[in-house]
């Protein structure tokens, strides 16, 4: 990973988090900034593509911690959706963070799904969180009926078919041009197979939260968006910039752009 080849070692952690074997990394020393990934993918696998960079975080004096979901990477789960939908992940997030942490509050970076799990868990528990990078938000309210249903062929297909089928199709789809040098395979599920279906299908039955628990989140939020990738439409960036009072949105269109985002982040988490 390229955020942890800088002189800043990294340690591997796992625990027992409310009844499932949760994984996660650490790096540098400070205070806590956790960081939640995406859907199928780990706390590292988009660093290991090359395609972003939180070291910086770690290097900025933060003790940046890097989570495997609930069913991800390294972290175990049952085959059961309702464990996958972003109001459970957030309660796993939030549980990981008092284990952390204690009562002190922590920040959070999100990307994706993580984003969704990070302003569940905030709107659960205002006081948990200082500050809150939340880049590429996924697609939410009138435009996620449609993606859900995506979300449930998927599931579909890896039960009559095979996982193997899913990773072609999704190899297969239109690359974001903010995602062009991602290396053959970087999209692979980091999920086992056995649990990828229920996975899908918590995505599916999730939304972002409601607009008016929103406009209520009172601390500092900064949101990184791409652009041409209709998962994650800038509109959901754009919306939530305008409902979370003082949020500052800044936009990426090529991947030089979206390896900036670790150096953004740092300097909003530390500034």
């Amino acid at each position: 990973m390229s955020g942890q080849h800088t002189g800043t070692p990294v340690t591997e952690h796992s625990a027992t988090v409310r009844g499932a074997r949760l994984a996660w990394s650490e790096q540098g020393a400070g205070a806590a900034v956790l960081f939640a990934h995406g859907l199928t993918a780990s706390g590292t696998s988009m660093e290991e593509s090359g395609a972003l960079d939180w070291g910086p975080v770690a290097r900025a004096g933060r003790r940046l911690v890097r989570c495997d979901a609930r069913g991800h990477g390294r972290s175990g789960g049952d085959p059961v959706p309702v464990q996958y939908t972003w109001p459970s992940l957030a309660e796993d997030l939030l549980a990981l963070s008092s284990q952390l942490a204690g009562d002190a509050p922590v920040d959070g970076i999100g990307l994706s799904m993580g984003t969704a799990t990070l302003l569940h868990a905030a709107v659960r528990a205002p006081g948990r969180f200082g500050r809150l990078v939340l880049t590429a938000p996924p697609t939410a309210w009138a435009t996620r009926a449609a993606q859900a249903a995506q979300y449930e062929a998927a599931a579909t297909l890896v039960e009559h078919v095979g996982a193997a089928a899913l990773e072609e199709l999704t190899a297969a789809a239109p690359v974001p041009p903010v995602l062009a040098d991602l290396p053959d395979g970087a999209s692979a599920p980091q999920v086992a197979p056995g649990l990828l279906p229920s996975v899908l299908r918590g995505a599916a039955a999730s939304d972002l939260p409601d607009e008016e628990r929103l406009r209520a989140l009172a601390l500092p939020v900064l949101l990184l968006a791409w652009t041409g990738d209709p998962g994650h439409p800038l509109a959901t960036a754009e919306r939530l910039a305008a409902l979370i009072p003082g949020a500052r949105l800044h936009v990426a269109a090529t991947p030089a752009d979206l390896r900036s985002w670790g150096t953004l982040a740092a300097d909003f988490l530390t500034g």
